[in-house]
């Protein structure tokens, strides 16, 4: 009943954390430290963000469906591709590119050494400093219509340091896109979009290690925290979507560098070991 409990609180938590710049997978890293859960594993995260991604394909369904069947055509039909779908299409794709290689890559590294919890506190307290200067820094000038190749790709590599935990797939990639002058709608909307092939992907490939694992609370807990994290997910990011269109990022800032201060002094008084 215990691993029910943890896997409704996990699943709700990554639901909240998921879409918000302030890391799911650091908080599925942190709060079972503090509740004495243990460390869910790498493959317990990387399973249940499944449940959130299928959130984004849901909500964001007819962008998707727009997108990809302009994609599809402009493949076989060059007469299709000049069109901005077709080549957001490819914008998707080549920035997966990044995250998809080095998380093959540094699999083992990401499993064992970058779950410290010193980094993710570090990072957490870094990376906010980052995304609060780059919105404040950043023009606003760029719609999505604007996105070009090497935008996507400059995207595509500060997604791929959510690899670290801490680190945060939409906070990395907003902070990236408000650097480049998109504007915050533009710089989420596209962080979601480009998110569904690393997360899925890597939900996929670390299926098979759910029924085993010291760290795995197995099959039936994952599932659940799953569902959980998908209906809090959905919600998640309809908010999300209109807070940015009037508000900064400012919030978020505050509290990863609050929960990453407050993870390095319980580090430091000994309350939680790394």
């Amino acid at each position: 009943m215990l691993d029910f409990l943890k896997a409704v609180v996990l699943g709700a938590l990554q639901g909240l954390t998921e879409f918000l710049p302030i890391s799911s997978s650091a908080h599925l890293r942190i709060f079972p430290e503090l509740f004495g859960w243990g460390d869910p594993g790498a493959a317990f995260t990387a399973v249940v963000q499944i449940g959130t991604e299928l959130a984004v394909v849901i909500y964001f369904r007819n962008d998707i469906w727009r997108i990809g069947n302009a994609w599809v055509r402009s493949v076989f039909r060059p007469e299709h591709r000049g069109t901005f779908d077709s080549r957001m299409g490819w914008f998707i794709i080549v920035g997966s590119l990044p995250i998809v290689i080095l998380g093959i890559t540094l699999k083992d590294v990401i499993e064992r050494d970058f779950r410290n919890l010193w980094i993710i506190g570090t990072t957490l307290i870094v990376l906010g400093i980052v995304l609060g200067i780059a919105d404040r820094v950043g023009s606003t000038e760029k719609t999505i219509e604007r996105m070009t190749l090497r935008s996507a790709v400059l995207m595509g590599l500060a997604q791929a340091l959510a690899l670290v935990p801490g680190v945060s797939r939409s906070g990395a990639t907003i902070s990236m896109g408000r650097l480049l002058g998109f504007d915050r709608e533009a710089a989420t909307r596209f962080a979601f979009l480009l998110a569904i092939p690393a997360v899925v992907g890597a939900g996929l490939f670390q299926l098979p290690e759910i029924p085993g694992g010291e760290n795995a609370y197995g099959v039936v807990p994952t599932l659940v925290a799953t569902v959980v994290s998908f209906v809090v997910g959905y919600a998640a990011i309809a908010w999300l979507l209109r807070y940015v269109t009037t508000h900064s990022y400012a919030p978020f800032v505050i509290y990863r560098i609050a929960l990453g201060g407050m993870v390095l002094v319980l580090l430091s008084t000994g309350v939680l070991t790394p």
